[in-house]
């Protein structure tokens, strides 16, 4: 199984806001800080904040932050609102053929058994636990460069 790019993009737009804590987020640092267009930050802000992992604050001192704690986002929330499909064979999807085995076959039964514990390693991991895996995150991503910002609050 492989994450989209959507998806590997929206955890790291989540760990940019973990990492620059207390302060908004804006676009074009993230963008500059991952080598990333703008526009394709902003198509993948929209399933976050529909969601409640980010909010976003309108105008010209505008920007983006964590919709919730990032020690509460887990991967698995991420995943979930980033992918469009988990199928991992054509009879996981829901216009496939119908297999007469579907209901007993091994296969589909172990698929099912290696998703849940795909799932289940991602519930365990929180955006906090990527961000204070790496404490020179903040340097990293150049966030230690901008210019200072009044902090937001929550």
């Amino acid at each position: 199984m492989r994450l989209t790019r959507q998806t590997n993009y929206a955890i790291r737009i989540l760990m940019y806001c973990a990492a620059n804590q207390g302060q908004l987020s804006r676009i074009p640092e993230i963008a500059a800080a991952y080598s990333v267009s703008e526009l394709f930050l902003f198509k993948i802000l929209q399933p976050l904040v529909e969601n409640g992992l980010v909010t976003t604050v309108r105008g010209r001192n505008g920007g983006v932050k964590l919709g919730k704690p990032a020690t509460e986002i887990n991967l698995f929330d991420v995943v979930r609102v980033t992918e469009d499909s988990f199928a991992m064979a054509e009879c996981f999807e829901k216009d496939a053929v119908e297999c007469p085995l579907v209901d007993s076959c091994a296969l589909n039964e172990a698929l099912r058994k290696a998703l849940g514990a795909f799932f289940e390693v991602l519930e365990s991991y929180t955006i906090d636990d990527l961000v204070k895996a790496r404490p020179a995150m903040r340097d990293l991503l150049g966030i230690d460069n901008l210019p200072p910002r009044v902090a937001v609050a929550g």
